[in-house]
């Protein structure tokens, strides 16, 4: 299986590494290094977690965001990376208008 990490998604995950970068020095870069293990463990994982709007959900280890993916074949295909902490309203927009 492949991963492919869409644009939306790597724009969710620029947004966490600049938030965590403000908040403490090295912190946003943590912060990737960790979601992308969490992504990277979807290699052995996809599709074993609860679906919501169509998508799979993995939560993060680290870090309160979850991760959303699709398995198309043989490609897992990550869709948004989002922050647990939000408004569940602006997740749900999220979901429904990626």
């Amino acid at each position: 299986m492949n991963i492919r990490i869409l644009t939306l998604a790597v724009e969710d995950l620029d947004a966490g590494r600049a938030f965590y970068a403000q908040q403490q020095p090295d912190l946003g870069e943590y912060f990737l290094d960790a979601l992308f293990a969490d992504i990277d463990s979807l290699l052995l994982y996809a599709g074993v977690h609860q679906q919501v709007f169509g998508y799979y959900r993995a939560l993060a280890e680290r870090f309160p965001f979850a991760i959303y993916y699709r398995v198309e074949g043989e490609e897992i295909q990550v869709w948004r990376v989002l922050d647990c902490r939000q408004d569940p309203g602006r997740t749900v927009q999220a979901l429904t208008n990626s």
